[in-house]
């Protein structure tokens, strides 16, 4: 909760809207979704939204502590300037619309700076980049510094930001929030009736990510579901519609022995979240189903290469 052991710690009873940025991947966003929570708990009265990548909002909708989730579509550039600039007035009209009062911007992303600025709030909290000149700096009325040498998980880091302003976390805040919806899981329900699916009888396995250097081989993920299927569970692969993930998940259909459930590609985020929360376990890599299903509460097996599994693994 607020303390008084900040010097300059925010006094919320002055705060009415925040703002929380996060413009990066689906995993990064949904370790964010602590931050709504401890914020909401802190202060209950004020409004807290968020704005993110549209392609990651799923990871943040529904959220029982977020008023408005804010996005910024990247597909825009390929549409041409035109588009792009009214994207981007309209996206500047509705931030400024909503008068923020505080703006805590979670990366090192230049453009934060740029939005938190046009914004125009009181406050605003963010990284202290080492390579930050004047212009970063002087955006901000609040930076703050990941301790050294000390590696801790990303949703401590993210955390830190609310810490700097007095707002100290409850551990029963810190958990993940991901909530597929009601039309996601009559989905899920209905796709698991289809292939005589039990709730807890059946493992996902995800193996791919969008950073192929961290995904195992296909003969590698085929002994395991071999493994698995001997020992009575059905397996069901799981893939983003990238071409790159289907054809792993294709060769491993092929280098197995025992028969796979293969939904590559055919599950929305919401879907795949629920899906993952009626499975028994899931087995992927370092990777944003990694932690769907530590939101979700479902067991992980996670394979790890260069990432830093301090950092990046599955929380709580």
């Amino acid at each position: 909760m607020v303390q008084p052991a900040v010097d300059d710690a925010i006094d919320f009873a002055r705060i009415r809207r925040v703002l929380v940025i996060k413009l990066r991947h689906h995993g990064d966003v949904l370790l964010t979704s602590p931050v709504f929570s401890v914020l909401k708990r802190a202060a209950p009265h004020v409004e807290v939204d968020a704005l993110v990548y549209r392609e990651t909002a799923p990871m943040l909708d529904r959220h029982p502590a977020i008023s408005i989730v804010h996005t910024i579509d990247r597909r825009l550039k390929q549409r041409g300037r035109l588009p792009m600039l009214r994207a981007e007035l309209r996206l500047w009209r509705a931030l400024r619309g909503r008068r923020y009062d505080l703006v805590i911007h979670l990366t090192e992303h230049p453009r934060g700076a740029w939005l938190t600025r046009l914004v125009g709030a009181r406050y605003a909290v963010a990284l202290d980049r080492v390579d930050a000149g004047v212009w970063w700096r002087s955006s901000f009325t609040h930076l703050y510094l990941l301790p050294r040498h000390t590696e801790r998980h990303v949703v401590e880091q993210n955390l830190d930001a609310l810490r700097r302003i007095g707002i100290w976390p409850e551990e029963s805040d810190k958990a993940l929030v991901l909530v597929p919806g009601a039309a996601a899981d009559a989905c899920v329900a209905a796709l698991m009736a289809r292939h005589k699916l039990a709730r807890g009888r059946f493992v996902i396995m995800h193996p791919g990510s969008r950073w192929q250097f961290k995904s195992w081989t296909a003969t590698a993920n085929a002994a395991i579901v071999d493994l698995l299927a001997a020992e009575g569970w059905r397996v069901v692969l799981t893939a983003a519609p990238d071409p790159s993930e289907r054809v792993l998940t294709q060769a491993i259909r092929a280098a197995a022995r025992a028969p796979v459930i293969d939904l590559s590609g055919e599950l929305t985020l919401p879907e795949l979240g629920a899906l993952i929360g009626a499975a028994r376990m899931l087995i992927g890599v370092d990777s944003a189903p990694m932690h769907m299903a530590a939101a979700m509460q479902t067991p992980v097996v996670a394979l790890f290469g260069p990432s830093s599994e301090t950092a990046w693994g599955p929380w709580r």
